[in-house]
């Protein structure tokens, strides 16, 4: 049973992260149209800048990069906004690698300094127990500005019918940035709460956005409630995988996604 619970708090603990990037995926999409292949990077550059801040105590701004990069595509077809955020992905890449090198940087200070939940006979880091909370204050808080806030309709607004929302006054431009920057920031957070448990090293960051991927598709692109129900049965399944069939973990996930697109190309929450 002691077991069992360490399995289910571990589920959890990776559908927190798991459903951050996805959530951030998610909206970025819902709000803008835009696929965005450098989430992943983002995620990664999270986990380096708390790891680097946690060494050095100090602070650091990101800038956003929507105005400069992506606004001039959204009228493009698909194919220019992957190029581009692809494109992107690289540069963001080879950016950690000039900034931070090759090696990985860790922040288990954090995580030492946290007490453990003793749980039967076995110990579990509290620290992971933090990271369950925040996914769901995330997760709670996501929610309540998005449909419960003047700014959240604005968002639902400009996403079914940016057109509208434009020749109704609102400022359209404003909209996607906040909707961009909110994405990034919670592809950080992601990485920020990871990193004490899990160093951070280069190609994290597309390791995080296929996985991304498996969720919003199992979930639904675009969709909030998608994000969430897809990274709790990401994380399960995943952690069921690791446990008992290692070899096949990922495949299992990837049939999944199949199964789900072809019985439900959106998604199981995904509209048309």
């Amino acid at each position: 049973m002691s077991i069992l619970a360490i399995q289910l708090l571990n589920s959890l603990f990776y559908a927190s992260v798991l459903f951050l990037i996805a959530a951030g995926l998610s909206l970025i999409f819902g709000v803008m149209r835009i696929v965005n292949l450098a989430h992943g990077s983002l995620f990664a550059i999270g986990a380096y800048i708390s790891a680097w801040l946690v060494g050095r105590a100090i602070g650091l701004g990101v800038p956003v990069i929507e105005p400069l990069l992506l606004r001039p595509f959204y009228r493009r077809a698909e194919e220019y906004q992957l190029l581009v955020t692809f494109g992107l992905l690289l540069i963001l890449e080879d950016l950690m690698r000039l900034v931070w090198g090759g090696l990985p940087l860790t922040a288990d200070t954090v995580m030492d300094a946290m007490p453990v939940v003793h749980i039967g006979g076995l110990v579990y880091p509290g620290y992971n127990i933090l990271v369950i909370g925040i996914g769901i204050a995330a997760a709670v808080a996501l929610w309540v500005v998005i449909y419960g806030t003047k700014f959240g309709v604005l968002l639902r607004a400009t996403s079914q019918d940016r057109r509208m929302a434009a020749a109704l006054g609102l400022n359209v431009g404003l909209v996607y940035v906040a909707a961009f920057a909110i994405g990034c920031f919670m592809a950080g957070l992601g990485g920020a709460i990871v990193v004490p448990s899990h160093a951070a090293v280069l190609g994290m960051g597309v390791e995080a956005l296929v996985l991304a991927f498996v969720v919003v598709v199992v979930g639904g692109l675009g969709s909030l409630k998608g994000a969430l129900v897809g990274a709790l049965i990401v994380s399960f399944v995943r952690t069921a995988g690791i446990q008992f069939f290692p070899e096949v973990e990922l495949a299992v996930l990837y049939l999944i996604a199949a199964v789900v697109l072809i019985a439900r190309p959106t998604g199981l929450f995904g509209t048309a």
